[in-house]
């Protein structure tokens, strides 16, 4: 096979595969909007409130803490499979390193058990049960989602999603059906998903996923440590998405109309954010493979193309949020005011941010420099903050913040990737068809 066959083999299989992850990121967004709709339609306002602080502390454990195993497998599995070697060590290590994060965040969640059930799940220890539930089921199906995106088995990583989904959803529907008006019994219904999309695919590792191959084994203290600086990134990146509006809010006590106007117009600026999750899913391996190998050009182009598509979706969806973001806020939102249109285009703009930094992120782990980021957040999160109590109008101090913490991170992100490129070993073998 020529090396342009084999290139146009692997840029075909790149497609497939963000394709087959695409669907399943649709499966698992569309099951957790419809769950909060069913559920909504079948609890009391008391009732609904409890289950949805379970479905947004999920969503924190879930997405905001464990896809750092996700990510950290990722990178080893991916450098193991460029250097021929198998990836049994990385997954003993990876399900010990998720096992030891699932018991600290299950006993921190019992540690702030007091104030949890009493004042965001309506007084029910059940709850608090179904939480620390779906903890061990999110330790489990991210550490395999890590394994399956570095072995490039994106097949079975969408399959993870998507059974995620269905197992989110079919259970809810299912009570809805019997007229079931119980949150503890809607709250196990949308935390055993993860465990369900665990057990379901966890016969993909019997396949080719390259296990049987030997394998030095893996510095478990390292990818510890790996794993916490990345939980860390995570939290204070979902800190950044996420803080604005409840600090506009609070400050806003006596026009709610203003904050509400402005929430619904975060959350649609947001929303690309929350599908662009799997991207580093699918960067990370090409990324590291790269790494591993020494070549340079190769990590260059792959990451130049990555920020190249998000500057050229955010560059239209700025402008579209500067003509029509107000609008979309009342549509959709029922926004009670409208809003500026440089407002939307800014908030949409910080959002492009974002998305730069997670590629950064991506490129940083593939280079082993997980700890770069880590410290990009934190300064980022540093100037975040205190611009959001600034004493401007708050909508305004908002949006400065939303804008300049994601370009602080960024430019730190872009010196250590830089850093890194630098040290890496130059290629010693050609890299055709790779």
């Amino acid at each position: 096979m020529s090396g342009r066959a084999r290139l146009a083999r692997v840029q075909l299989h790149r497609l497939s595969g963000a394709a087959l992850v695409g669907v399943g990121m649709v499966v698992l967004g569309a099951a957790a909007y419809v769950f909060l709709a069913l559920a909504g339609h079948a609890l009391a306002p008391e009732g609904y409130t409890a289950v949805a602080s379970v479905y947004f502390v999920v969503a924190i454990v879930g997405p905001g803490l464990f896809v750092a195993v996700e990510q950290a497998a990722n990178r080893e599995v991916s450098a193991r499979a460029a250097a021929g070697q198998g990836i049994g060590p990385v997954a003993r290590s990876a399900s010990l390193v998720a096992g030891g994060l699932a018991l600290v965040v299950s006993a921190a969640l019992l540690a702030l058990s007091p104030v949890l059930v009493d004042r965001v799940l309506a007084g029910s220890w059940a709850l608090l049960v179904a939480v620390v539930v779906s903890v061990l089921g999110a330790a489990a199906v991210y550490t395999l989602r890590g394994l399956y995106a570095g072995a490039r088995r994106f097949g079975w990583y969408s399959a993870t999603l998507g059974a995620e989904g269905l197992g989110r959803l079919l259970p809810c529907a299912a009570l809805v059906l019997v007229g079931s008006a119980v949150p503890e019994l809607f709250g196990f219904a949308f935390v055993v998903g993860a465990g369900f999309a665990a057990l379901l695919t966890v016969v993909g590792m019997r396949g080719r996923t390259g296990a049987h191959l030997p394998s030095p084994p893996v510095d478990r203290v390292r990818m510890g440590r790996e794993v916490g600086m990345l939980a860390a990134a995570s939290g204070l990146t979902l800190l950044v998405a996420n803080l604005a509006p409840v600090v506009v809010t609070s400050r806003l006590v006596t026009d709610a109309a203003t904050a509400a106007a402005f929430a619904s117009l975060f959350v649609l600026a947001r929303t690309p954010l929350f599908l662009f999750g799997p991207v580093q899913a699918l960067l990370i391996p090409g990324l590291s493979a790269a790494a591993e190998r020494g070549d340079r050009a190769t990590l260059r182009r792959l990451t130049g193309l990555a920020l190249g598509l998000v500057a050229a979706v955010g560059a239209v969806g700025t402008l579209l949020a500067w003509l029509a973001g107000s609008w979309a806020a009342r549509t959709f939102f029922d926004a009670p005011v409208p809003m500026p249109g440089g407002i939307a285009a800014a908030l949409c703009l910080g959002t492009v941010g974002m998305m730069a930094a997670q590629i950064l992120q991506a490129v940083l782990v593939a280079l082993r420099s997980s700890r770069t980021a880590t410290i990009a957040w934190a300064v980022g999160t540093v100037l975040y903050v205190p611009i959001l109590f600034l004493p401007i109008p708050p909508v305004l101090a908002a949006t400065i913040a939303q804008v300049v913490a994601p370009v602080v991170v960024v430019g730190l992100m872009v010196v250590g990737v830089r850093g890194g490129v630098r040290r890496m070993a130059p290629a010693l073998t050609p890299v055709a068809g790779r």
